[in-house]
């Protein structure tokens, strides 16, 4: 990989602080087993770099191909694909959902109680594509202990083996919305929902379609749901941490769920890939859609995308129900697919052009249109919320542009 800083308009020696941030402050404490970095601009490299161990168990060394698991980094993904359909003319914004899950026609909204005191009405609204797009239609991810997230786990709604995309829709059909369509914003199934829909709209296998007209196009050779067996060396180790702050393995490469292809095949949160590969999904939305000549999607449909669609334009401190996220609050609006930052004064931070997501094993990224910036972070350790790695780096690669 080319590496030139020069030529991306910032400062290589300001980069390397980055290098000495992470190895100083968890590499060498041990907090994490190792992680990639990789900052681009203008097309051009400016900083990438491995640290650490991708599997602490066999003394496995981070590698530039190695594979992640990167939860809700599929989220974005899966949202571009919905909104190629949206660009081929299949659905407005403003449709609803049930126009493509008939079932969903009958949706109930919460308003008091549990079991069979429980209390519903029809919504003032239904849910719509935009809803399940941005997470503000009503749906939760059921793991409260909310009486609407009760009915979830009542009804076996989940991602696990044996479920389909056709079975989770349905379950969904019969649990009452955790609040009106559009009123507020709670971060959910909503994106597992879209690569249902998908499905249904395409007439294709979710996996088939993105491997079609995303994977194919953009090179993304090893992004996957499932890890084959010619791959398995290639898999990292995934982590959390004990109560004594040392690192505990909880998935195990040898013996990984991702190495079967799943039943269910998770939008919001199934896929595997290299930081090689995220990076070229990021490169395309940094150019407005097209990467080394082809073209994914619109540059104007990736400017609806990132603009924030909340409710009269509030942040996510006004609308968001629960902590439970890959953001902050505070100056972040959500889009279809992406959350955003607002200002840069009321998020605490540089990046005013930055549209970004993460996964709950830590691994983030972000775009930046106005400093023409994309950045890929991957690692293994769960939860998401043990460190800000977002911010920290933001702090370093902002401060090392020059140009």
């Amino acid at each position: 990989m080319n590496i030139d800083a020069k030529a991306a308009g910032m400062s290589a020696s300001q980069l390397e602080w980055i290098t000495d941030h992470f190895n100083r402050n968890y590499i060498e404490p041990a907090k994490i087993a190792g992680c990639q970095i990789l900052v681009g601009r203008r097309g051009h490299v400016a900083y990438y770099r491995n640290f650490g161990a991708m599997d602490l168990e066999r003394d496995k060394p981070m590698a530039d191909d190695t594979i992640f698991r990167i939860y809700s980094m599929s989220k974005p993904i899966t949202s571009i694909a919905l909104m190629q359909l949206y660009e081929r003319g299949y659905f407005q914004l403003n449709d609803p959902v049930s126009r493509f899950i008939p079932a969903w026609t009958d949706h109930q909204v919460w308003i008091s109680g549990e079991g069979a005191e429980m209390k519903t009405k029809a919504p003032d609204s239904p849910m719509t594509m935009r809803h399940v797009l941005s997470h503000s239609g009503g749906l939760t991810y059921g793991a409260t202990a909310h009486p609407v997230d009760k009915m979830y786990r009542e009804l076996k709604v989940s991602r696990g083996e044996g479920e389909t995309l056709s079975s989770f829709v349905a379950k969904l059909a019969q649990v009452p919305l955790r609040y009106e369509p559009g009123e507020q914003w709670m971060y959910s199934l909503s994106t597992d929902v879209c690569g249902a829909l998908v499905e249904i709209i395409s007439g294709q296998p979710f996996d088939e379609y993105l491997q079609q007209h995303i994977f194919d196009p953009l090179g993304m050779t090893d992004t996957a749901f499932q890890v084959t067996a010619d791959k398995k060396h290639r898999f990292a180790a995934n982590y959390s941490r004990n109560k004594d702050k040392t690192l505990r393995l909880i998935d195990d490469p040898e013996t990984s769920q991702y190495l079967s292809m799943p039943t269910f095949l998770s939008g919001g949160g199934g896929l595997t890939g290299t930081i090689a590969d995220y990076y070229r999904f990021t490169e395309m939305l940094r150019r407005g859609g097209e990467l080394d000549g082809q073209r994914i999607i619109g540059p104007r449909t990736i400017d609806l995308m990132r603009m924030n669609h909340l409710k009269d334009g509030q942040d996510l401190t006004q609308l968001a129900i629960g902590t439970f996220s890959e953001t902050a609050n505070t100056g972040v609006g959500f889009g279809l697919g992406f959350a955003m930052t607002l200002g840069q004064v009321e998020a605490g931070g540089m990046g005013n052009g930055d549209y970004y997501w993460g996964g709950a094993a830590s691994t983030i990224f972000w775009v930046d249109e106005e400093e023409d910036l994309s950045v890929v972070f991957m690692t293994q350790l769960m939860p998401s919320a043990t460190f800000n790695f977002r911010a920290q780096l933001k702090n370093i690669v902002y401060g090392a542009i020059t140009g």
